[in-house]
């Protein structure tokens, strides 16, 4: 059985106010490309397929139109990741066409989506967990009047990931042939290497998962990390091999990912499992992303004209800011994003420090109240800004 898996396609967002609505729908064309030309039996999107919890009105409407498309040749498990409205996305799931899966639903995990193979046979069990939330999830998956699990993403995984290696023991039994085996999950796993557009999921200073939690199954397709990548993880007690990876996202979403090579991963599945190695099928590329460091001079000659065509970032290393800079670099780069102006150091002093999207926010309030009040927050004073920023990431999801 041959599958596709996809993530964090993120429809709605932009790229330092770059629409991007354009060329996702570039990529989602291309899927359906490589669907129809790979004969792909089941394309799995691992979470984040909206940007924000209420997309705009043209997401929705791309979503809808590619889920039809992809149903009328494949079938389609979709799971929510943290930027979606679990809610949202989920609603009508009962109602939808045959071969099309949203799961939403922390109770389903333990219920797989049967994949149907080409000769009509069972192909795959897929067992697709939403984002689990660990302050919602980890009173979801006990049972009445247990006392609920950890605040943590490591606890709500293992709990979901138990249930499921128990349900799929169970239908091994009594299968006739081994079926393989797919575990869908957005998070961020130990030894997968972030960028700085993934949205913080932290929890109690915590944000990822030990690897061995997804031992058992055969293939684990993730979401969340936007680089595409591999997560080595154990053999199972019985020996049986875990194939885990990243898929990525299928855009770059900010500069820390101009050196990513964007992909979808196709995935062989057989009765031992995964068959040889995914393949990875590059993702059209819009424009490429590139960092342009130098003097006035040197970034509006050779240099920055080497980049005409790119969407850029430029550093200005002048001593004097230039004047009129930003139309001037535009000039000679109509695509630049950001234009910085950074003078060489002037007597070693460090100034004030760069906030950017990859700063850690916690980081970033004790650092405010330091500068503020000439001290940094003691213990109690860290547990309450903690508190204020999980609050404050919650109202946004939920939004």
């Amino acid at each position: 059985m041959r599958i596709l898996h996809t993530s964090d396609w993120h429809l709605g967002r932009t790229l330092h106010g770059v629409d991007l609505l354009g060329h996702q729908a570039d990529f989602l064309d291309h899927l359906v490309a490589v669907v129809r030309e790979r004969e792909v039996d089941a394309v799995i999107v691992a979470g984040d397929v909206y940007d924000r919890a209420i997309p705009p009105v043209e997401a929705v409407r791309m979503l809808s139109d590619v889920l039809r498309r992809l149903s009328e040749v494949t079938q389609v498990v979709l799971t929510p990741g943290n930027h979606d409205s679990a809610t949202r996305l989920g609603f009508g799931a009962e109602l939808m066409r045959d071969g099309l899966h949203v799961r939403a639903s922390v109770a389903d995990v333990a219920t797989p989506v049967v994949l149907r193979n080409r000769d009509g046979g069972v192909g795959a069990y897929v067992y697709a967990l939403p984002y689990l939330d660990p302050d919602d999830a980890r009173h979801r998956l006990v049972d009445p009047g247990e006392e609920p699990l950890a605040r943590s993403h490591e606890a709500v995984t293992a709990a979901a990931t138990e249930r499921v290696l128990a349900d799929l023991a169970e239908r091994r039994a009594s299968d006739a042939v081994r079926v393989p085996s797919v575990l869908v999950a957005h998070t961020f796993v130990v030894g997968g290497e972030a960028s700085e557009s993934e949205r913080d999921i932290r929890v109690g200073g915590v944000d990822n998962v030990p690897s061995g939690v997804l031992r058992g199954v055969d293939y684990v397709a993730l979401g969340h990390l936007h680089g595409p990548q591999r997560v080595p993880v154990a053999d199972g007690p019985d020996g049986a091999r875990t194939v885990a990876r990243y898929s990525g996202s299928p855009l770059a979403y900010s500069f820390s990912e101009k050196d990513h090579h964007k992909s979808t991963v196709l995935v062989e599945l057989g009765p031992d499992g995964v068959v040889d190695e995914p393949e990875l099928l590059p993702a059209p590329v819009p424009r490429r992303l590139a960092d342009v460091r130098g003097t006035f001079e040197e970034v509006t000659g050779a240099l920055g004209a080497a980049h005409a065509e790119d969407w850029v970032r430029v550093t200005v290393t002048d001593a004097q800011r230039p004047e009129h800079l930003v139309l001037r670099i535009k000039d000679v780069m109509p695509h630049a994003l950001v234009v910085l102006h950074e003078p060489p150091d002037r007597g070693g002093s460090t100034g004030p420090r760069a906030v950017t999207s990859v700063s850690d926010p916690f980081d970033v309030c004790c650092g405010f109240v330091e500068h503020v009040r000439g001290g940094a927050p003691d213990d109690t004073e860290q547990a309450v800004l903690r508190d204020a920023l999980e609050a404050a990431q919650r109202t946004e999801v939920s939004a």
